[in-house]
């Protein structure tokens, strides 16, 4: 459950620090005050993308935290566990977002990836928005609805999988069955490929043995002029040398080790330096030695990274990709040679690919026609209570002639009725706006026994509603947070009254500033937001008063 939050620089808001309570908690304000700030903020704590644009004018950075009570056994705690995260009963996340664009997201001190986040906040939060009426009208969205229901989630990862693997190997058969003229074309281009990359031989490490050796071949008067001229400075130079002076100066030092023995050190030091001097002159000397210039050796290296650059560029391919494409083209070959055992091969596998996809299939289309009953059931009665007495819906199941399909043997499409004596209609074709609304909570409201997080937040889902019909969906709401926490943006009257607790959003403009308030409302100022919302530019005592009666006709429900 959502316990607390705190907004700093987001979008309007400066400061903002909120705690919430189990039970329906309701969000208020005037058209344009940014009642749905909150719901970007907690879609952020959730892993919405962010955007720069969100952080408020004139700020370098914006920052969400919000803090949760995880239930002991709960999805969000066996989450927590599995992650290796301590105190499993509460959760800290944080969200930042900077000017630069980039965006961090941690949990309990630990930064996690937006990955995880999406992952672990859906266990936390489910959120119902503004237009989510509006995807309704998408057969896509009505199959998730009723999967949803059925709780289909890892049967449809399981069956997409399958149809994926039957449908990849219906492609390999099809490549293996192109007609002979061009099997045969393919191959002969393949063996000439692969021949000449077979004489190309190249080892593993030798282009940069290569490169090496190229460049030292390529230098080599430079290298021996310029070590012979840095060995004769440091050695061979018998009065200059380096090597000479350095000796003198460790006899010195020596000597003075006599006379003073804090010297003994330096010394140690100095006579150390002058034996590694001798060592690098040695090395060098072998340098010189090894040291190779042969013309002709340098032009066979030559000759052979041109080879290998040229028949790169011939396959497009970089120097260093070579025995990656020598790999492939080989397989290829070997495929094309073994064509006919290969296509029994996957003949067989496609058949056992195909029995596998049938059998999720058909356990997929038995949950699902199990399930619609139930969901069918459920949302007529509450269309009924939401103002459609005659309005019922249908789900029918239309089978899909081209298989595979990823979403199984059939196509889900809601139907309805919304007024009596007319046949029922896809739900795309006939109803408005208002009737979308309704049919949508009633979804919403039906699938939410199926949630198991612990925290619903409706955003202005009853647009479109009034009168009545208003007073139930509140109750509605009021009815789900029985055993949750909900939080609902609204602008009606009827719903904001059946509220437990009660916020109310402003907008503030201060000359080139302009600042969202978010503040808790009690008693006579609850009163005075229902009474405006009630309507009329001026709040008069008979508004007052109905505003109080809405009141108190909710504090009796149970």
């Amino acid at each position: 459950m959502l316990e607390h939050i705190q907004i700093r620089d987001f979008t309007i808001i400066d400061q903002l620090e909120l705690s919430f309570k189990r039970g329906l908690t309701v969000m208020t304000g005037e058209t344009g005050a940014g009642k749905s700030i909150l719901i970007d903020a907690l879609g952020l704590i959730l892993g919405n993308r962010a955007d720069p644009g969100m952080i408020r004018h004139g700020c370098q950075r914006a920052e969400i935290c919000a803090e949760f009570s995880v239930k002991p056994g709960s999805t969000a705690a066996t989450w927590l566990s599995q992650h290796e995260f301590d105190h499993l009963d509460e959760c800290l996340v944080r969200r930042t977002l900077s000017q630069t664009g980039r965006s961090k997201a941690y949990l309990n001190g630990r930064i996690i990836s937006l990955n995880q986040l999406r992952e672990f906040g859906g266990l936390l939060i489910d959120i119902h928005g503004q237009h989510e009426h509006q995807s309704l009208m998408q057969l896509e969205k009505q199959g998730e609805i009723l999967d949803g229901y059925a709780d289909n989630g890892d049967l449809l990862k399981k069956l997409i999988s399958s149809y994926k693997h039957w449908n990849s190997l219906e492609q390999q058969l099809e490549m293996l069955r192109q007609t002979n003229e061009e099997r045969n074309a393919k191959f002969e281009l393949l063996k000439y490929q692969v021949e000449e990359l077979d004489n190309l031989d190249l080892a593993a490490g030798e282009l940069q043995e290569l490169d090496e050796q190229h460049k030292r071949l390529a230098n080599a008067n430079r290298l021996r002029l310029e070590v012979q001229s840095l060995l004769e400075q440091l050695h061979d130079n018998d009065e200059h040398a380096v090597a000479r002076q350095l000796s003198q100066h460790t006899t010195a030092l020596e000597r003075l080790t006599e006379v003073d023995s804090k010297l003994t050190s330096a010394s140690v030091q100095l006579n150390s330096i002058s034996l590694q001097l001798q060592e690098v002159a040695s090395d060098l000397r072998h340098y010189l030695d090894q040291l190779e210039i042969d013309p002709e050796q340098l032009k066979s290296v030559e000759q052979r990274l041109s080879d290998i650059f040229d028949i790169a560029r011939k396959h497009h391919v970089s120097t260093q990709e070579l025995t990656t494409l020598h790999q492939t083209l080989k397989q290829e070959l070997s495929e094309l040679d073994g064509f006919s055992v290969r296509a029994e091969q996957i003949e067989d596998e496609i058949k056992v690919a195909e029995e596998k996809y049938h059998r999720y299939a058909l356990k997929l289309s038995e949950n699902r026609k199990k399930a619609a009953d139930m969901l069918v059931c459920h949302v007529n009665q509450k269309m009924q209570q939401l103002g459609m007495p005659h309005g019922f819906i249908e789900i029918c199941f239309m089978p899909i002639k081209k298989q595979p399909s990823p979403s199984g043997l059939e196509k889900i499409e809601f139907f309805v009725v919304t007024n009596p004596g007319q046949p029922l209609k896809p739900l795309t074709k006939v109803v408005s706006g208002g009737e979308l609304s309704r049919i949508s909570l009633a979804i919403q409201v039906s699938l939410s026994d199926k949630v198991s997080v612990d925290t619903m937040v409706f955003d202005e889902v009853d647009v479109g509603i009034g009168g009545g019909v208003a007073e139930v969906v509140g109750q509605q709401l009021r009815a789900l947070g029985k055993n949750r926490q909900v939080l609902c943006v609204t602008h009606l009257p009827q719903v904001a009254a059946l509220g437990e607790h009660h916020f109310q959003v402003n907008k503030k403009s201060e000359q080139e500033s302009t600042r969202a308030t978010i503040i808790e409302l009690k008693n006579r100022s609850r009163i005075e937001e229902i009474s405006r919302m009630l309507g009329g530019i001026k709040i008069t005592e008979q508004t007052r008063a109905h505003a109080r009666e809405m009141i108190a006709r909710a504090e009796h429900i149970k």
